[in-house]
């Protein structure tokens, strides 16, 4: 046991090894990290609140008191964009854990090993779900959920005396994650399925359903993590996706509501040929990091293809990386 263990970690230290040895891999994580780690410690990092003014610096450039300079209402840009940063960390990593891995990968298990008719209704949902175009679905589904949703949650305010939830964000959150999860879960479940429709005919499927495995243990312990290697491009690849999606529904007004800053809103406000003549700071800032974001999601995605590729990891130099994952989990 203790040799297959080790075994195992040396496989998936070496898949590690070969992403670390890339050194765009290296960059984009480092600023990603960078980048998230300022969101998610905006109430500790940002020099002001982001509605705080100042009718004394009103449309100032870039200085040292104000790193990204202030917008027309005197307010600090560069804490306004980590503020951003955070809604958009929050929105996408939801979207991302509820609609691709545990709706699109739990579906896509079920459609692919049970097959029939649960592996048609699935399907035919999704492909309905497909047939409208992404933005237009996520468009509709925001501007209809968010009076429902917001109606619901000042009731939860008045009934049980809670005061402050509108305040927090709480239903621009619920409204786009609702919306992205709409859409984020196809995509993720017709690759499970494949993916599953192709391994299930390997013995050692037969094999542990003639031992008697439960259906839960084959499809956690053997059918999964043979199938997460092209889920981790996707998903990773899909990220950008998610955040360009968040940005434009904020854009178009159906985000992040006022006054709590948005990437999208920022870029709006800034993106008209008179703020660019005047005061392109507006724009440079949030700009460059909805630039990073999405292009170093990209660019992961694309060094983990390259990574978690089969044809090009021989199993007796390095092994797959699904493959070391089915030994950790079956030791």
């Amino acid at each position: 046991m203790n040799k297959n263990i080790t075994q195992s970690k040396g496989h998936f230290m070496t898949a590690l090894s070969r992403l670390f040895r890339k050194k765009i891999a290296v960059v984009c994580i480092a600023i990603l990290i960078i980048i998230y780690f300022s969101g998610i410690f905006a109430f500790l990092i940002a020099p002001y609140e982001y509605t705080a003014q100042d009718y004394s610096n009103i449309k100032k450039p870039p200085s040292i008191e104000h790193w990204m300079g202030t917008d027309r209402a005197g307010r600090d840009v560069f804490s306004r964009v980590l503020w951003g940063v955070q809604n958009t960390v929050i929105i996408t990593f939801v979207a991302i854990l509820t609609g691709s891995i545990f709706i699109g990968v739990g579906l896509g298990l079920i459609s692919g090993y049970r097959g029939g008719r649960v592996d048609s209704l699935i399907m035919r949902i999704g492909e309905i779900s497909s047939s409208f175009p992404d933005i237009l679905l996520v468009i509709i589904l925001a501007a209809t959920l968010r009076p429902r949703i917001l109606g619901f949650i000042r009731y939860l305010e008045d009934a049980y005396n809670i005061n402050g939830l509108v305040k927090t964000g709480i239903v621009d959150y619920l409204v786009i994650s609702l919306a992205l999860v709409s859409f984020g879960w196809i995509g993720t479940a017709r690759l499970m399925r494949a993916q599953v429709l192709s391994i299930k005919q390997n013995q050692y499927i037969d094999s542990a359903k003639s031992i008697g495995a439960s259906t839960s243990r084959i499809l956690f312990l053997h059918l999964m993590p043979n199938a997460i290697s092209p889920l981790v491009v996707s998903i990773t690849m899909g990220m950008g996706a998610l955040i360009g999606t968040e940005i434009i529904l904020s854009w178009l007004g159906l985000g992040v509501q006022p006054p709590r800053p948005s990437l999208g809103r920022m870029l709006l406000e800034g993106g008209s040929i008179s703020v660019l003549r005047e005061e392109p700071w507006l724009l440079i800032g949030p700009g460059i990091v909805v630039f990073l974001l999405i292009i170093c999601w990209n660019l992961l995605g694309d060094s983990l293809s390259d990574v978690l590729n089969p044809f090009l990891i021989t199993r007796n130099n390095t092994g797959y990386f699904c493959s070391a994952l089915v030994d950790m989990v079956s030791v």
